[in-house]
């Protein structure tokens, strides 16, 4: 079942600050999307109630095929609906690309609380001592890195990807919410216009 309530962003503004609205960040647009690729997450607010947080690559958890890939520029021109649309409770993140390579992600603010909640998640490293196994696989088509981690079981219980091997086991998280078991790994979708 889905809490319906509006989340507390109190710790979150604690660490990243007050978010900016989402005509703030279509004005600074080319600047706050740099500083999502260089590491920094911008928190972007819509109706003060819907909060999507605008993210480097690494910060987006899971593996990204069938994300929608979005044109930098149709991004800023409809950033208000992908708030809304990241923010819904069922929601799923958005990937931020120039020339059809990703470059930053939007997610929902709440996934960033659930990861402030879950700091003790294993790494890489405690997975592996832990008897995990895990499998690094190259993506050519969408030039990733994707990790795949595994208990003893087989079952996967964590996944990753980035655009090296050092940002897909930084990116190793427990399946996102908006994954189901045996969702398929179809190919990442392309929203249209420019990019």
């Amino acid at each position: 079942m889905i809490n319906a309530e509006r989340p507390s962003y109190d710790e979150l503004v604690t660490l990243l600050g007050v978010p900016v609205s989402v005509e703030d960040a279509r004005a600074r647009w080319s600047s706050l999307v740099d500083a999502a690729k260089n590491g920094s997450t911008i928190m972007i607010t819509r109706e003060r109630w819907e909060w999507a947080a605008l993210v480097p690559l690494s910060k987006v958890g899971g593996v990204w095929s069938g994300l929608t890939l979005v044109p930098l520029s149709t991004a800023r021109s409809k950033l208000g609906d992908l708030v809304r649309q990241v923010a819904d409770p069922y929601g799923e993140p958005v990937l931020l690309g120039r020339h059809r390579t990703p470059v930053a992600g939007l997610v929902a603010a709440r996934v960033l609380l659930d990861r402030a909640a879950a700091s003790d998640h294993p790494d890489a490293d405690a997975l592996l001592a832990g008897g995990h196994t895990i499998t690094l696989s190259h993506d050519p088509v969408e030039k990733l890195v994707v990790a795949v981690a595994r208990d003893q079981d087989g079952a996967e219980i964590s996944a990753g990807a980035g655009r090296s091997a050092r940002e897909a086991l930084r990116a190793l998280a427990e399946p996102p919410p908006w994954r189901h078991p045996g969702w398929p790994a179809a190919g990442m979708t392309t929203a249209s216009g420019p990019g």
